[in-house]
């Protein structure tokens, strides 16, 4: 079915961001409770896609802005990720509150590397700058923004909030990889990148030889820059089945394997918090795979003190 864009938003109508990026469409989708926009993106050199949850009381029109909740999928996911998987929409409905859901491709939540070349893709540029300031300059989005994400989307929401301080008041990461430098986790990023190139080492460069440049993105290396920022991390630890597996299953399944790796990841990211006396809320839940079920868990355990902090309000 060919996608059908409302003429009220039609692409001269939209502000473009200041690298120039700009909306090529938007697409309403459930009863205009939500929206796909497609960004003509500099920073990806293509477009990409990002859906958007509005609260019942969103106008474009209008004086007012919304706060906003960022939410970011893993890696070889797509910006249909949450929606899939989760039942936000419910959760978001709820609350005065705008759901920004913006493709990350498996693109690990940084500019690459590229040799030390750099260019495209930009993947931190346009979550922080091209996402940010079309959802802002066109659909009334706010400056009270909080980010959550799980596995490699919720180190980008971690990572993202350390290096642009003041971006978000809250950050919470489920199951995320929080240090990207840990016994295993390296190469456990390198696998996961090889599913996008043919040449992970273009991403975040070498370990060893571009260390720099790791540490540059690493959350428990940036962890100084996240105090004054409300945090959630959790994750499982023992590579163990969990509540929501079968008890059964081989323990070499990568779900449990890469869950202890990032587990112990998170561990070493707390201590590191601790020791800088920056506060955490930590759910570090031992048994569990890396996997949706426990991700929906800590989201909406963690909902309620999100939509606090945004002020958000609850709609009776």
């Amino acid at each position: 079915m060919t996608a059908v864009i409302d003429p009220a938003y039609a692409a001269p109508k939209f502000k473009k961001a200041s690298n120039g990026a700009s909306i090529a469409g938007v697409k309403w989708i459930k009863k205009k409770r939500q929206f796909d926009f497609t960004i003509n993106s500099k920073a990806l050199g293509r477009k990409a896609k990002v859906r958007v949850l509005v609260p019942r009381n969103w106008k474009r029109t209008a004086k007012r802005t919304w706060p906003v909740l960022y939410a970011y999928h893993g890696g070889r996911d797509t910006y249909v990720s949450w929606t899939r998987s989760t039942n936000i929409e419910a959760w978001a409905w709820k609350y005065d509150v705008m759901v920004v859901m913006p493709a990350g491709d498996n693109g690990s939540y940084t500019n690459w590397w590229n040799g030390g070349k750099r260019g495209i893709p930009k993947w931190e540029t346009f979550h922080t700058l091209e996402v940010k300031q079309l959802v802002e300059r066109n659909f009334r989005a706010g400056g009270a923004r909080a980010c959550i994400g799980n596995s490699s989307g919720g180190q980008g929401c971690i990572t993202y909030a350390a290096r642009f301080p003041k971006m978000f008041r809250y950050a919470a990461s489920f199951s995320g990889p929080l240090s990207l430098l840990a016994p295993g986790m390296p190469q456990l990023l390198l696998y996961t990148m090889s599913g996008t190139t043919s040449n992970p080492y273009a991403v975040y460069g070498h370990p060893v030889r571009d260390r720099a440049n790791w540490e540059a993105h690493d959350p428990t290396t940036l962890a100084p820059k996240l105090r004054g920022t409300k945090l959630y991390i959790s994750s499982g630890t023992t590579g163990r089945p969990g509540p929501y597996e079968n008890p059964n299953m081989a323990p070499w399944d990568i779900g449990l394997v890469s869950e202890a790796a990032i587990g112990y990841s998170n561990q070493v990211f707390y201590n590191r918090l601790k020791k800088l006396k920056i506060p955490v809320t930590a759910h570090i839940y031992g048994d569990g795979r890396h996997s949706w079920p426990y991700w929906i868990r800590e989201a909406k355990r963690v909902w309620p003190q999100l939509m606090k902090t945004l002020g958000a309000r609850r709609f009776k």
